[in-house]
């Protein structure tokens, strides 16, 4: 039986692609080993979101051949799709393939065997138009599963490189979202993210259907506890979408809404579509109608020509308004975009100084949020043994992260837990019940 191997780099797409590409192996009688063996073919998923990504890319793939140069090694993902020729280029590569036509990969592999030449089967992004189905019944890692509903990304922000890698935007046929919900349920997931390149997007491109309808539609899937969204943004937080949200018994108490700068200006120069007045008013109407809401977001700090003002604009709507956790990132020149080539760029020591002001913030606002569950009961998914003997960690609705005593059998339930000591970035609880939703929705009571 012939083995392979997967090294995945970047986001959480990619990684539900990597699933999807070992899918295609299994059938093909393929046994998944792991990547510091010498297996039959290797598979590097790549990453270009910044320089570094490239670069990392290049010391996998280079690590790979040196290896197993027996070995057919093959390289998908981002960066092949941008770059397939600088790729081509190290030698003892064997196929390359973009971020579409992954169905292709194993006869490329045949063609390779029989002919011993190396395949380029990066095609024009550009000009796709149709989501490629691939199918993941479940995740080799077993707790919270991705279900990718949409592809590419039409914003073209001055900072970002993903349209050229990834191409417009392509909703999934909203059938196969919830047929694929369904079989993640069957395999035992309890709760399923959202996922995509520009994921609140889903449906712009599909007629009389959108986001809101799709949660609408994955409402009624039987046994799904949980829809978490992975990232939208504030203009695709549509009165519809929240109203749908406010109403479900599903989607979860937490939005990852990225807002990048908080300053007009740096959001111009940036080409982002929304204002810091529009995205306080979608801001001010979720936390009306959802309390207790985590909206946790992306900062990019440093952006060229980011004054200390404009700056201090960022950090105060941030504190204005309530959230609960930030990733915060220096701005890295992504060769190859607009803002690399803009005049300005910030100094380096001004940018971490900055970064470490704002990193401080989040885990002020991350603590401060925490605070307001100390004692309360929550649901809680263990994903996880902890560090100490006999305890389990897991996220709950709000995504807060809580560790307590709990047999390693209850990894993937969904298990009620009382907050013994909120904090941050860890929670404190101990369990009161586990939660067996039949589908009357009654809860068999049992104590652990």
């Amino acid at each position: 039986m012939s083995t392979v191997a997967f090294h995945t780099l970047g986001c959480k797409v990619n990684h539900y692609e990597t699933e999807a590409i070992w899918q295609l192996f299994k059938e093909a009688d393929y046994d998944r080993v792991d990547f510091n063996t010498n297996a039959d073919v290797f598979v590097i998923n790549t990453c270009t979101v910044t320089n570094t990504g490239d670069k990392k890319s290049r010391q996998i793939i280079r690590r790979a051949i040196r290896q197993n140069p027996e070995a057919v090694v093959c390289v998908t993902g981002c960066y092949a799709q941008t770059s397939p020729a600088e790729i081509m280029d190290i030698p003892g590569v064997d196929v390359v393939v973009g971020t579409q036509d992954r169905t292709k990969l194993l006869d490329y592999i045949e063609q390779y065997k029989k002919e011993r030449e190396p395949i380029n089967g990066v095609g024009n992004i550009m000009k796709n138009r149709t989501y490629e189905e691939l199918e993941v019944p479940y995740f080799t890692d077993r707790t919270r599963a991705s279900l990718k509903i949409q592809e590419g990304c039409n914003n073209f922000c001055t900072f970002c490189i993903i349209p050229w890698a990834r191409g417009l935007m392509r909703s999934r046929d909203p059938k196969k979202v919830v047929e694929q919900a369904s079989q993640l349920v069957d395999s035992g997931y309890k709760e399923i993210v959202l996922t995509g390149i520009h994921t609140g997007g889903y449906g712009q491109d599909l007629k009389n259907y959108n986001l809101a309808q799709l949660l609408r539609d994955l409402e009624t899937v039987d046994g799904l506890e949980r829809i978490r969204i992975s990232s939208i943004e504030a203009s695709q937080l549509t009165d519809e979408v929240i109203d749908v949200i406010a109403h479900s018994n599903k989607v979860v108490r937490h939005l990852h809404i990225p807002l990048q700068s908080g300053s007009d200006s740096v959001l111009k120069r940036m080409r982002r579509k929304y204002s810091m007045a529009h995205f306080s008013e979608r801001l001010t109407k979720l936390h009306e109608v959802l309390p207790g809401l985590a909206v946790t977001s992306d900062v990019i700090v440093g952006f060229p020509g980011e004054t200390e003002e404009e700056f201090q604009q960022t950090y105060d709507f941030i504190v204005d308004h309530h959230f609960s956790e930030l990733h915060v990132f220096p701005y890295s020149p992504r060769i190859g975009t607009p803002a690399a080539r803009m005049d300005d760029q910030v100094d380096e020591n001004v940018k971490n100084e900055r970064v470490h002001r704002l990193i401080n913030l989040s885990d002020q606002l991350a603590k401060s949020y925490a605070s307001n569950f100390d004692q309360e009961v929550l649901e809680v998914i263990p994903e996880e043994e902890g560090d100490q003997p006999g305890t389990l960690i897991g996220y709950a609705d709000n995504y807060m992260k809580v560790q307590f005593e709990a047999d390693p059998s209850l990894i993937g339930e969904l298990v009620k837990v009382k907050i013994t000591r909120a904090d941050y970035p860890m929670n404190q609880g101990e369990v009161l019940r586990v939660v067996q939703h039949a589908s009357n929705q009654t809860e068999h009571v049992m104590t652990v």
